[in-house]
């Protein structure tokens, strides 16, 4: 059921046909069909409050306060005045408030079509398939057939036409966008997780406290009330259970502090502060693209800390996406080979006033052939001059612009440019090229278009001599299976040069047939019955194309290169050292993954073999993946079909098994939810923190399924990027994200829980101390306003400041030390373990805090003879030595100094003193006596010499356990924080603070290693399927080209850009093949900057 209402639901699954009638609002009316409006708010002005407040009470905690307040308006139960929850309680619930609201953006959206000439349409009903479209219009009687060409879907833009007919199928949501909007995964981190186990353990242990004071109070009315009725006389009925009974709801008021309600406000300020270092770190800004990282998302920072695998695509995200026509095999001849020893000049294209200034070739023999007009080159270049769906802008005379839906093709057709075979223009059916010089055009009567299943595209044109001829290209493994017989030698010579795979080229296989004519009218003929037939129209194409695409003849191959990213070598080996696994899952062949392997550094020379799952048959892979894999070193790869096999439920384990004992995986020609299912199979079975990264649409199911998901905003468009949670424009940055910002935000996230859990288990338990000493009461040992002011005032800046600006080691030990981010694999800096840890020194503290003043108050006078030892005077001795006590112990947690972090702490001791002397005034108290009675305590008792003494004391004894065991554990078992830690207090103490400072010289840069395979295959083509059926339409088409000249005239510059599912995006508008002046990389001209060195 979708989110937009059971009758809605309801309605679209009994309806099996959809009726329109263009400029007929009465018939359509009828049908009740859903209006193009559109919700995707959760709130609007009236439903605001009570919807986010019943949200925000959903939460246990926020239930629990609300429950107290409950309680505090019970006279009989609460020793606590009501604003010592409602403030809190009131601020948390303002702050989430805000949040959600400004999160929360009301979007609408409204559309307006002019008329329609009368028509009727008849479709499918509303779904979810944007894959395909069916239904039929009659207009003017007669009938014609609609399919997903014909179907313009909500959220993309008309181009290239200036108007054009249009009627509303579906509206709202019914539109085929809207059913594919499924509610996003709320991911949440490990943390929250714990925390929720955390906060329940808690709740049992305040029912436990509570449990035990209130059998305290049962006996001590059985054996000492009686003495106190005289002046504290029990009402009538009031026996001693029923006054336990009171007493456990009013210790469950008093020790609400042990659940602190301010937590999740803190801990949503620090993520929100952490996630704007990402925003504003300069290093990790893309100047060429004029892109800054971002944070998508403020709630999986210190999930950043704790990655352990990392699921990565390959093109576009380990390899630029810009390809380059690097090499090719004609008629059994290989050029673009150029010896190691021999430095070649770039190829001069002056001859050709048509070429892209930009291409480089240097292999000169290639332009020989040319110029000598050998048959099989000018084929050649022929073909890749025809055979694609490219479309050209020429504003001016000689100005070209290819729009390529993949950057493959536009590398192909930039190459037969530059070599004498000029794409210059098109229209639904003919294609106009320069040859050598020569204006010509073919007729184009068909194109076979490219699908996955295909794995290949063919054109058929007319040449201007009346010449019918087929032009294929495609998998090399594709088109062998439909050579003729004579082509065997040749494909074997081709074969050899097919080992451009090897090198990590990405290969096409080249071929072509002439027809006869009287059989291609009748072929036509048939093509045409089957494009317009309602019910199996695919499968009736496809066995056309299978017969006309048989007995061709080979003319070759090309090889296009897709270069590695700068850095991307030395980011995997530093994550490699931080002891995450990489798993690379991409959709290229084996050959080129695996050698793509090689030059990353993800597949190394000492790995002692390549593990690869060859078996046909789920019973064989799975065979494979019980052999033993006795080494460490070893690498898997898998196929797109073995794949499927290993994903299959019996067989899933043991290959999960293998590949976690491989150092690297790679798992190729693996399908989008192949991609998903990986990722969804480590996260069920090892219990680890995941990330993907892809930049591409096919990897967006991925980036879903991870953890956390991170788009590279390249070649590919911004599907990626607008389903991630973090972004970026290089991968290089990956490490940055990790070893610095994701470990900080880790550490400081463990240490503000740790810290915020011993302050507020510090402050409850001296409550639970006092009890013993107060009959069981439930009197309070604090002043209700440092009660209320505890969390919100004296302590929040000083813990926040901690959260926000603390490091162990700058950035640059951080990449110089990978290891120090392991240990948040290992959970060491938070866990139930280490939450205990807190609890038992909370526990130490408040005994300290409770016992030291209490002996040292009891039967103690003034210096002048008067009385110290009273209430009042005890409460203000011991919420004075807790909050020095707890912030003490947060300078010892901090690393890393700053002059806020000194602010906060010694602001927050001036305004505890400030406050206190204000309160304990004459005028407060004359204002309001029942609100402030402890007047002239803080005068009278701060300024006796034993006070101070006490307080010394007792933050002495807080702190000298702490100070010992860390320098014990610091000498006989040194962590890897405290090793560099050391190594980092040495540096500085024995070099100059500015050397210190210095960047270390970066790691030896490995050499790259170019690998030869035996395999030959290497196809790996970008390319969409559904462009041919756009071409031949027309409806690209917004006005003829400008008249030109045959000539080889050129007037300005040309230039190349991809479209469709490939377009790059320029956030500063620009194309993505213009030239763009040196920009240094510091200059982030429209986002704010920090002054920490740091970052």
């Amino acid at each position: 059921m979708s989110f937009f209402g059971l009758d809605c639901a309801r309605r679209i699954e009994l309806e099996l046909e959809r009726k329109l009638r263009a400029n007929d609002r009465e018939y359509n009316l009828s049908f009740k069909y859903a209006t193009n409006a559109i919700k995707t708010s959760k709130y609007n002005l009236f439903t605001f409050l009570p919807l986010n407040l019943f949200e925000q009470f959903q939460r246990i905690a926020n239930a629990y306060f609300l429950f107290l307040l409950v309680l505090q308006v019970i006279p009989q139960i609460s020793s606590l005045s009501w604003f010592t929850t409602v403030v809190p309680l009131v601020l948390v619930l303002s702050v989430t408030a805000a949040k959600d609201a400004t999160d929360d953006i009301v979007s609408s959206c409204l559309q307006c079509l002019h008329s329609f000439p009368q028509g009727e349409v008849r479709c499918e009903p509303p779904n979810n398939r944007l894959d395909r479209f069916t239904g039929t219009l009659t207009y003017t009687g007669q009938k014609y057939a609609l399919d997903n060409e014909k179907i313009l879907l909500r959220g993309c833009t008309l181009r290239n036409t200036e108007w054009c007919f249009g009627l509303v199928v579906f509206g709202g949501p019914e539109t085929k966008l809207m059913q594919n909007c499924g509610k996003s995964t709320f991911k949440r981190t490990s943390i929250d997780r714990l925390m929720n186990v955390l906060v329940l353990c808690i709740f049992g242990f305040l029912a436990f406290m509570c449990t035990v004071l209130a059998i305290g109070n049962f006996f001590w009315e059985l054996n000492e009330g009686s003495h106190f009725t005289a002046f504290l006389p029990r009402q009538d009925g009031n026996s001693a259970a029923f006054s336990a009974f009171l007493t456990f709801w009013s210790y469950v008021i008093i020790l609400n502090t042990v659940v602190p309600i301010s937590l999740y406000v803190s801990v949503e300020i620090i993520r929100l502060g952490n996630s704007f270092y990402i925003d504003w770190d300069r290093k990790m800004y893309y100047a060429r693209s004029d892109t800054p990282a971002e944070a998508r998302t403020t709630t999986l920072n210190e999930e950043l800390g704790q990655i352990k695998y990392i699921f990565s695509d390959k093109t576009g995200t380990l390899t630029q996406n810009i390809m380059t026509f690097n090499k090719c095999s004609i008629n059994g001849k290989c050029y673009g080979k150029i010896p190691c020893k021999m430095t070649f000049k770039r190829v001069d294209f002056s001859f050709n006033p048509l070429a892209d200034p930009r291409f480089v070739f240097h292999d000169h023999s290639l332009v020989e052939a040319v110029k000598l007009e050998t048959p099989e080159v000018h084929t050649f270049f022929r073909l890749l001059a025809l055979c694609h769906t490219v479309m050209a802008e020429e504003k001016k005379e000689g100005e070209l612009f290819y729009q390529a839906q993949s950057p493959d093709e536009g590398a192909l057709v930039t190459a037969a440019r530059n070599f004498g075979f000029v794409f210059r223009s098109r229209t639904p059916d003919s294609v106009s090229i320069v040859e050598m010089g020569q204006q010509r055009s073919y007729e184009l009567l068909a194109i076979l278009d490219f699908n996955n299943v295909r794995k290949r595209m063919s054109v058929i044109v007319r040449s201007p001599e009346g010449k019918l001829s087929l032009y294929c290209k495609g998998a090399d493994t594709i088109v062998y299976e439909r050579l003729h017989q004579s082509c065997s030698k040749l494909m074997d010579v081709t074969t050899e040069h097919l080992n451009f795979a090897g090198e990590g080229l990405r290969t096409l296989a080249l071929a072509y047939k002439d027809l006869d004519e009287d059989y291609f009218t009748q072929w036509k003929q048939r093509h045409h019955e089957a494009s317009t037939a309602l019910d199996d129209r695919e499968s009736k194409l496809d066995q056309l194309y299978e017969e006309i695409e048989n007995d061709l003849l080979l003319l070759g191959a090309t090889a296009i290169e897709d270069k590695l990213q700068d850095g991307v070598p030395q980011t995997i080996e530093q994550l490699a050292k931080a002891d995450i696994k990489i798993w690379v899952l991409t959709g290229d062949k084996q050959e080129t993954a695996e050698n793509i392997g090689y030059a990353c550094n993800l597949l190394r020379e000492e790995m002692n073999e390549v593990f690869i799952i060859s078996g046909n048959s789920p019973e064989d892979v799975q065979a494979e993946l019980r052999s033993d894999v006795k080494s460490k070193s070893f690498s898997l790869e898998t196929g797109h079909r073995r794949q499927a096999y290993a994903l299959e439920r019996s067989v899933e384990l043991e290959f999960l098994r293998t590949a976690c004992m491989c150092k690297s995986v790679i798992c190729c020609r693996v399908t989008p939810l192949q991609k998903a299912q990986v990722v969804e199979l480590v996260k069920k079975y090892k219990q680890v923190v995941t990330l993907a990264i892809g930049d591409g649409a096919n990897d967006v199911s991925m980036i879903k399924a991870a953890h956390i998901g991170v788009g590279i905003s390249g070649q590919e468009g911004m599907q990626a990027v607008l389903s991630s949670d973090y972004s970026f424009a290089q991968f290089c940055f990956l490490q940055r994200l990790l070893l610095v910002h994701g470990r900080w935000s880790y550490l400081r996230m463990c240490k503000f829980l740790r810290y915020f859990f011993y302050k507020n288990f510090t402050f409850t338990f001296v409550h639970f101390w006092y009890a013993f000493f107060c009959g069981f009461s439930a009197q309070t040992v604090y002043d209700q306003w440092f009660i209320t002011l505890y969390n919100l005032v004296y302590t929040a800046l000083p813990v926040l400041g901690m959260s926000l600006f603390d490091q162990d080691v700058n950035d640059v030990w951080s990449f110089q030390h990978p290891q120090l981010y392991i240990p948040g694999h290992l959970n060491l800096y938070f866990s139930k373990k280490a939450f205990f840890k807190c609890a038992l020194h909370s526990c130490y503290s408040s005994l300290v805090l409770f016992f030291i003043p209490y002996a040292a108050m009891q039967d103690t006078v003034r210096g002048d003879g008067k009385d110290v030892a009273d209430y009042q005077s005890f409460a203000l001795l011991t919420q004075t030595c807790l909050l020095f006590a707890v912030s003490i112990q947060l300078g010892l947690e901090m690393s890393y100094w700053t002059a806020v972090n000194t602010i906060f702490v010694l602001g927050s001791l001036v305004m505890y003193f400030a406050v206190t002397f204000t309160m304990y005034s004459n005028g407060m108290f004359l204002m309001l006596p029942s609100a402030f009675p402890f007047i002239g305590t803080a005068r009278n008792s701060l300024n006796q010499p034993n006070i101070w003494l006490t307080i010394l004391l007792t933050s002495l004894l807080c702190v000298l356990p702490v100070v010992t065991f860390r320098f014990l554990l610091i000498q006989l078992c040194p962590t890897i924080n405290d090793k560099v830690q050391s190594k980092l207090f040495y540096t500085l103490f024995f070099t100059l603070v500015r050397q210190a400072k210095a960047t270390p010289p970066p790691p030896p840069r490995r050499a790259r290693i170019r690998r030869t395979s035996s395999r030959r295959s290497g196809y790996a083509f970008s390319h969409a399927q559904g462009y041919g059926d756009l071409v031949t339409s027309g409806r690209f088409l917004r006005r003829p080209a400008v008249s030109r000249s045959s000539g080889f005239a050129h007037t300005g510059r040309t230039g190349f850009s991809p479209m469709g599912r490939s377009a790059g995006y320029s956030p500063t508008g620009r194309p993505q093949n213009a030239r763009v002046s040196d920009v240094e990389a510091t200059s982030l001209q429209m986002y704010r900057t920090i002054t920490d060195p740091a970052l």
